[in-house]
Protein backbone atom coordinates (compact mmCIF):
# COMPACT_ATOMS: atom_id res chain seq x y z
CA UNK A 1 0.00 0.00 0.00
CA UNK A 2 1.48 3.62 -0.92
CA UNK A 3 1.28 5.72 1.82
CA UNK A 4 0.85 5.17 5.60
CA UNK A 5 -1.35 6.00 8.61
CA UNK A 6 1.16 6.66 11.99
CA UNK A 7 0.21 7.09 15.68
CA UNK A 8 1.89 9.19 18.49
CA UNK A 9 0.71 9.14 21.86
CA UNK A 10 1.74 11.18 24.06
CA UNK A 11 0.26 12.95 27.41
CA UNK A 12 -2.96 11.61 26.45
CA UNK A 13 -2.93 13.12 22.90
CA UNK A 14 -2.82 10.78 19.96
CA UNK A 15 -1.69 12.65 17.17
CA UNK A 16 -2.55 11.00 14.18
CA UNK A 17 -1.14 11.47 10.84
CA UNK A 18 -1.47 9.85 7.06
CA UNK A 19 0.24 10.68 4.16
CA UNK A 20 0.71 9.45 0.33
CA UNK A 21 3.43 10.37 -1.77
CA UNK A 22 0.91 12.33 -4.35
CA UNK A 23 -0.01 15.71 -2.59
CA UNK A 24 -1.40 13.08 0.67
CA UNK A 25 -4.57 11.70 -1.82
CA UNK A 26 -6.38 8.80 -0.23
CA UNK A 27 -6.57 5.07 -2.29
CA UNK A 28 -9.51 3.03 -0.86
CA UNK A 29 -6.86 0.54 1.75
CA UNK A 30 -5.13 4.15 3.31
CA UNK A 31 -9.09 5.56 3.15
CA UNK A 32 -9.92 2.00 5.55
CA UNK A 33 -6.72 1.98 7.50
CA UNK A 34 -7.37 5.63 8.27
CA UNK A 35 -11.49 4.72 9.37
CA UNK A 36 -9.87 1.67 11.94
CA UNK A 37 -7.02 3.72 13.10
CA UNK A 38 -9.54 6.75 14.49
CA UNK A 39 -12.29 4.05 15.97
CA UNK A 40 -9.00 2.08 17.65
CA UNK A 41 -7.47 4.89 19.54
CA UNK A 42 -11.21 6.81 20.54
CA UNK A 43 -11.54 3.48 22.51
CA UNK A 44 -7.95 3.89 24.19
CA UNK A 45 -8.20 4.72 27.64
CA UNK A 46 -5.07 6.73 27.14
CA UNK A 47 -6.20 8.56 24.97
CA UNK A 48 -7.98 11.96 26.12
CA UNK A 49 -7.75 13.92 22.71
CA UNK A 50 -6.95 13.27 19.12
CA UNK A 51 -5.18 15.36 16.59
CA UNK A 52 -5.54 14.21 13.34
CA UNK A 53 -2.65 15.50 10.74
CA UNK A 54 -0.98 14.90 7.16
CA UNK A 55 2.67 14.79 6.52
CA UNK A 56 4.55 17.42 4.67
CA UNK A 57 4.31 21.15 4.08
CA UNK A 58 2.27 21.07 1.07
CA UNK A 59 -1.19 19.91 0.58
CA UNK A 60 -3.32 18.45 3.59
CA UNK A 61 -5.46 16.01 1.21
CA UNK A 62 -5.72 16.01 -2.17
CA UNK A 63 -8.87 13.95 -1.77
CA UNK A 64 -9.80 10.64 -3.91
CA UNK A 65 -6.77 8.86 -5.64
CA UNK A 66 -7.23 9.63 -9.06
CA UNK A 67 -5.09 6.50 -10.11
CA UNK A 68 -7.45 4.51 -8.00
CA UNK A 69 -10.78 6.06 -9.55
CA UNK A 70 -9.59 5.44 -13.18
CA UNK A 71 -8.79 1.91 -12.77
CA UNK A 72 -12.74 1.48 -11.54
CA UNK A 73 -14.28 -1.33 -13.67
CA UNK A 74 -17.79 -1.97 -12.02
CA UNK A 75 -20.35 -0.55 -9.71
CA UNK A 76 -19.56 -2.82 -6.86
CA UNK A 77 -15.31 -1.23 -7.21
CA UNK A 78 -16.67 2.17 -7.33
CA UNK A 79 -19.04 1.92 -4.20
CA UNK A 80 -16.76 -0.14 -2.39
CA UNK A 81 -13.84 2.82 -3.28
CA UNK A 82 -15.96 5.74 -1.87
CA UNK A 83 -17.21 3.83 0.99
CA UNK A 84 -14.30 4.23 2.55
CA UNK A 85 -14.83 8.02 2.76
CA UNK A 86 -17.89 7.10 4.18
CA UNK A 87 -15.94 4.97 7.26
CA UNK A 88 -13.65 7.41 7.98
CA UNK A 89 -16.19 10.55 8.63
CA UNK A 90 -18.58 7.71 10.67
CA UNK A 91 -15.45 6.94 12.54
CA UNK A 92 -14.84 10.51 13.41
CA UNK A 93 -18.32 10.83 13.96
CA UNK A 94 -18.58 8.02 16.57
CA UNK A 95 -15.62 8.69 18.11
CA UNK A 96 -15.86 9.30 21.99
CA UNK A 97 -12.92 11.92 21.80
CA UNK A 98 -12.54 14.97 20.63
CA UNK A 99 -10.20 15.57 17.44
CA UNK A 100 -8.73 18.81 16.79
CA UNK A 101 -8.04 19.46 12.66
CA UNK A 102 -4.29 20.74 11.33
CA UNK A 103 -4.31 21.82 8.20
CA UNK A 104 -1.15 22.83 6.87
CA UNK A 105 -2.30 23.61 3.38
CA UNK A 106 -4.63 23.33 0.54
CA UNK A 107 -7.37 21.01 0.79
CA UNK A 108 -9.61 19.43 -2.47
CA UNK A 109 -12.66 17.34 -2.21
CA UNK A 110 -12.24 14.44 0.34
CA UNK A 111 -9.62 17.07 2.14
CA UNK A 112 -12.77 19.52 2.82
CA UNK A 113 -14.54 16.58 4.05
CA UNK A 114 -11.80 15.05 6.68
CA UNK A 115 -11.60 19.34 7.82
CA UNK A 116 -15.23 19.51 8.27
CA UNK A 117 -15.57 16.45 10.11
CA UNK A 118 -13.17 16.95 13.39
CA UNK A 119 -14.49 19.11 16.09
CA UNK A 120 -12.10 22.10 15.94
CA UNK A 121 -9.72 22.99 13.02
CA UNK A 122 -6.51 24.84 12.57
CA UNK A 123 -5.44 26.03 9.25
CA UNK A 124 -2.77 28.21 7.76
CA UNK A 125 -3.33 31.05 5.34
CA UNK A 126 -2.38 28.93 2.79
CA UNK A 127 -5.38 26.13 3.49
CA UNK A 128 -7.84 27.05 0.29
CA UNK A 129 -10.18 24.74 -0.34
CA UNK A 130 -11.83 22.95 -3.46
CA UNK A 131 -14.96 20.43 -4.20
CA UNK A 132 -13.74 19.83 -7.56
CA UNK A 133 -15.76 16.39 -7.66
CA UNK A 134 -18.21 18.22 -10.76
CA UNK A 135 -15.65 19.26 -12.74
CA UNK A 136 -15.02 14.63 -13.39
CA UNK A 137 -18.97 14.31 -13.71
CA UNK A 138 -19.31 13.17 -10.06
CA UNK A 139 -19.88 15.15 -7.06
CA UNK A 140 -19.24 15.58 -3.47
CA UNK A 141 -22.16 13.04 -2.53
CA UNK A 142 -20.14 11.62 0.61
CA UNK A 143 -18.51 13.93 2.32
CA UNK A 144 -21.73 16.93 0.85
CA UNK A 145 -23.46 16.20 4.84
CA UNK A 146 -20.22 16.83 6.76
CA UNK A 147 -19.25 19.87 4.88
CA UNK A 148 -22.65 21.13 4.69
CA UNK A 149 -23.35 20.63 8.74
CA UNK A 150 -20.00 22.68 9.15
CA UNK A 151 -20.85 25.47 6.85
CA UNK A 152 -24.21 25.46 5.83
CA UNK A 153 -25.97 24.31 2.73
CA UNK A 154 -25.45 27.42 0.93
CA UNK A 155 -21.43 27.72 1.53
CA UNK A 156 -21.37 23.84 0.46
CA UNK A 157 -23.33 24.61 -2.57
CA UNK A 158 -20.88 27.26 -3.66
CA UNK A 159 -17.94 25.10 -3.44
CA UNK A 160 -19.74 22.16 -4.83
CA UNK A 161 -21.41 24.07 -7.79
CA UNK A 162 -18.40 26.56 -8.67
CA UNK A 163 -16.01 23.03 -8.80
CA UNK A 164 -12.82 24.64 -10.54
CA UNK A 165 -12.59 27.51 -8.19
CA UNK A 166 -10.30 27.76 -4.90
CA UNK A 167 -11.99 29.64 -2.01
CA UNK A 168 -9.41 31.19 0.72
CA UNK A 169 -8.59 29.81 4.43
CA UNK A 170 -10.06 33.05 5.27
CA UNK A 171 -13.32 31.98 3.20
CA UNK A 172 -13.08 29.12 4.91
CA UNK A 173 -12.96 30.28 8.38
CA UNK A 174 -15.60 33.34 7.82
CA UNK A 175 -18.26 30.01 6.62
CA UNK A 176 -16.82 28.30 9.90
CA UNK A 177 -14.90 25.40 8.45
CA UNK A 178 -11.70 26.80 10.13
CA UNK A 179 -11.26 28.15 13.69
CA UNK A 180 -8.50 30.44 13.20
CA UNK A 181 -6.13 30.60 10.24
CA UNK A 182 -2.56 31.83 10.87
CA UNK A 183 0.04 33.37 8.79
CA UNK A 184 2.90 30.33 9.59
CA UNK A 185 2.88 26.77 10.23
CA UNK A 186 4.64 27.63 13.20
CA UNK A 187 1.71 30.16 14.98
CA UNK A 188 -0.75 27.76 13.89
CA UNK A 189 1.00 24.60 15.69
CA UNK A 190 2.33 26.97 18.86
CA UNK A 191 -1.70 27.57 19.23
CA UNK A 192 -2.43 24.27 18.46
CA UNK A 193 -0.22 22.61 21.02
CA UNK A 194 -1.85 25.38 23.81
CA UNK A 195 -5.35 23.91 22.90
CA UNK A 196 -4.65 19.96 23.02
CA UNK A 197 -2.76 20.35 26.21
CA UNK A 198 -5.78 22.36 27.50
CA UNK A 199 -8.18 19.54 26.65
CA UNK A 200 -5.71 16.81 27.67
CA UNK A 201 -5.98 18.02 31.09
CA UNK A 202 -10.11 18.38 31.15
CA UNK A 203 -12.84 16.10 31.81
CA UNK A 204 -12.74 12.99 29.41
CA UNK A 205 -16.29 12.14 30.39
CA UNK A 206 -17.55 15.59 30.01
CA UNK A 207 -15.78 16.14 26.30
CA UNK A 208 -17.74 12.98 25.49
CA UNK A 209 -21.06 14.11 26.25
CA UNK A 210 -20.20 17.69 24.51
CA UNK A 211 -19.08 16.00 21.29
CA UNK A 212 -22.90 13.93 21.59
CA UNK A 213 -24.21 17.23 21.94
CA UNK A 214 -22.67 18.54 18.25
CA UNK A 215 -22.78 15.29 16.30
CA UNK A 216 -26.93 15.18 17.50
CA UNK A 217 -29.13 14.35 14.21
CA UNK A 218 -26.24 12.35 12.37
CA UNK A 219 -27.30 8.91 13.54
CA UNK A 220 -28.53 8.48 9.99
CA UNK A 221 -25.06 8.68 8.95
CA UNK A 222 -24.32 5.09 8.85
CA UNK A 223 -26.88 4.76 5.93
CA UNK A 224 -26.56 7.66 4.13
CA UNK A 225 -22.76 7.94 3.64
CA UNK A 226 -22.88 4.81 2.14
CA UNK A 227 -26.16 5.30 -0.20
CA UNK A 228 -24.15 8.27 -1.53
CA UNK A 229 -21.67 6.32 -2.38
CA UNK A 230 -23.07 4.00 -4.36
CA UNK A 231 -23.99 7.32 -5.89
CA UNK A 232 -20.29 8.15 -7.13
CA UNK A 233 -19.72 4.74 -7.29
CA UNK A 234 -21.97 5.09 -10.52
CA UNK A 235 -20.98 8.14 -11.69
CA UNK A 236 -17.29 6.97 -11.51
CA UNK A 237 -17.81 4.45 -14.74
CA UNK A 238 -19.01 7.57 -17.09
CA UNK A 239 -16.77 8.19 -20.06
CA UNK A 240 -17.29 11.29 -19.35
CA UNK A 241 -15.32 10.83 -15.90
CA UNK A 242 -13.03 8.59 -16.97
CA UNK A 243 -11.53 11.06 -20.01
CA UNK A 244 -12.35 13.90 -17.41
CA UNK A 245 -9.55 12.44 -14.81
CA UNK A 246 -7.78 11.13 -17.60
CA UNK A 247 -6.95 15.30 -18.82
CA UNK A 248 -6.49 16.13 -15.51
CA UNK A 249 -3.49 13.49 -15.09
CA UNK A 250 -2.28 14.56 -18.55
CA UNK A 251 -1.22 18.07 -17.24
Amino acid sequence: MEGNISVVIKDTVATVSFFHPKSNSLPGALLRELAKTITEVGQNSEVNVILLRSEGEKAFCAGASFDELVSIDSEEKGDHFFSGFALVINAMRKCPKLIVGRVQNKAVGGGVGLAASVDYCFATKSASVKLSELAVGIGPFVVGPAVERKIGMSAMSQLAIDATQWQSAAWAKEKGLYAHVFETVEEMDAAIETLVATLANSHPEAMNELKKIFWQGTDHWDQLLFDRAKISGRLVLSDFTKNAIAAFKAK
